[in-house]
C-alpha cells in the first residue's frame, strides 16, 4: 500500500504561507542545494501528487514553465486535484476529482507502490488529517517568524500525537522533521 506523506515548509510560528495566498518569499531563506537534493530524493520515491484547488493553481502556473530536475518530476508525475469548483485540470498528467476526498484517497493508497505526496493544500490536508489518512508528516521548519499568515494546522482538528522519526538540520538553518502518527493509549 502506498504511503500518504505531507511535505511542507513551515515557519517557527506555524504558517505555511503569508497573509496573502502564495506569499512564500521566506522560502528563499532556506532554498539551496541541500533542500533541492532533498526535494529530488522525495520526488524519486513518489508516484503521485495530491493538491487542493488553490495549491494546484499556483503549482501548475509555476512548474509548467520551470526548468530543472525538480520541474521534470513535478510535470511528469501523475497528479490529482480535489475541487468542487474547477471545470478542468490542464497541467500534464492531472486528474480532477470533485467527489468524496477520503474515499478517493483511500482507493489511491491501495493502488501503486510509490509514495503519494501532498504539498501545501492546507484545506485538503485538514480533511486528510481528520480522516487519519496521512502516514507521515515531513516538515521543513524555517527559522523565521512571520507574525501572521495562513496556519498549516488550523481549523478544528482533533489532537494527534506524533512520533519523531528524524530531525535533520540543514546548513541554511532549516530543520527537516519527519513524524508518523502515534496511536493514543
Amino acid at each position: 500500500m502506498r504511503k500518504l506523506i505531507m511535505w511542507n515548509l513551515l515557519t517557527l510560528d506555524g504558517f505555511f504561507e503569508g497573509v496573502k495566498s502564495w506569499a512564500l518569499d521566506w522560502h528563499q531563506y532556506v532554498w539551496g542545494d541541500e533542500l533541492e537534493r532533498l526535494s529530488v530524493e522525495q520526488l524519486r520515491t513518489a508516484d503521485m501528487l495530491l493538491f487542493g484547488r488553490i495549491t494546484y493553481a499556483g503549482m501548475a502556473a509555476y512548474w509548467q514553465s520551470a526548468q530543472g530536475e525538480v520541474a521534470t518530476f513535478m510535470n511528469s508525475l501523475p497528479k490529482v486535484v480535489f475541487s468542487r469548483t474547477l471545470d478542468r485540470a490542464d497541467w500534464n498528467n492531472t486528474k480532477l476529482v470533485k467527489g468524496d476526498v477520503a474515499s478517493e484517497v483511500r482507493e489511491l493508497k491501495r493502488q501503486g507502490e510509490g509514495n503519494i505526496f501532498v504539498f501545501g493544500s492546507a484545506g485538503l490536508s485538514t480533511t486528510l488529517m481528520e480522516q487519519g489518512l496521512f502516514d507521515e508528516y515531513r516538515l521543513g521548519l524555517v527559522p523565521v517568524v512571520l507574525g501572521s499568515g495562513k496556519p498549516l494546522f488550523g481549523g478544528n482538528l482533533s489532537r494527534l500525537r506524533l512520533k519523531l522519526l528524524e530531525a535533520r538540520p540543514l546548513s541554511s538553518g532549516c530543520v527537516i522533521l519527519r513524524y508518523v502518527p502515534r496511536p493514543e493509549q
